[in-house]
């Protein structure tokens, strides 16, 4: 099976290459199109801006490469929020692959001590809905780290609790994605990049 992790301007991608290692798996770091197009699976990992990144992806035309992806393609963190249609961070138009909106954290005021911005640190999620939790429940925690977040929609695959509830994890046909990292989640975030690589298409 060949495993494609996207490699472009945000940063991320060696954790996820790591993680895939430890599972025994070979990942091609690459931007090319070619190899893209003939991967099995395609990884979309990224801590980053949503502005500049998003530039940078039209500029290198991977914006409409992306789009046109017929394999599973997972989305890790910034990558989910760019594969939305538009982000508040900058007024940045995404992708546009999820309707979801992606919005920044906002405490209320008599909140401020409780809840901080970023959100980091673990967290369990809810309402699980696609194969990449399978034999994962609703007491496992995942790592996040963000200020921003996916609204709740239609492709809503799990759902989070930090100041609001938020997507944790998004699906729309072979496209997946999770705002959590799971490369940095232990087992349970394992889990999930091996039920990624191991999807029934």
């Amino acid at each position: 099976m060949k495993i494609v992790i996207i490699k472009y301007n945000a940063g991320n991608i060696r954790s996820v290459d790591f993680a895939l290692q430890r599972l025994g798996m070979t990942a091609l770091i690459t931007a090319d199109s070619d190899e893209i197009r003939k991967a099995d699976r395609v990884i979309f990992p990224g801590v980053g801006e949503a502005s500049t990144t998003m530039s940078y992806l039209r500029h290198n035309k991977l914006d409409t490469l992306i789009r046109d992806l017929r394999q599973p393609v997972l989305g890790i963190c910034l990558g989910l929020q760019l594969m939305c249609s538009y982000s508040e961070e900058y007024d940045t138009q995404c992708l546009g692959i999820f309707p979801e909106k992606v919005k920044k954290f906002v405490p209320k005021p008599e909140d401020s001590t409780l809840f901080k911005v970023p959100h980091i640190g673990w967290n369990s999620i809810y309402g699980l809905k696609t194969p990449l939790f399978d034999h994962i429940s609703e007491e496992d925690y995942f790592y996040f780290v963000h200020s921003y977040y996916a609204t709740s929609g239609a492709d809503t695959a799990a759902t989070c609790n930090y100041i609001v509830p938020f997507s944790a994890a998004l699906q729309r046909d072979n496209f997946f994605a999770t705002q959590f990292h799971p490369e940095k989640s232990g087992k349970t975030g394992a889990k999930i990049l091996e039920n990624f690589i191991n999807l029934k298409v």
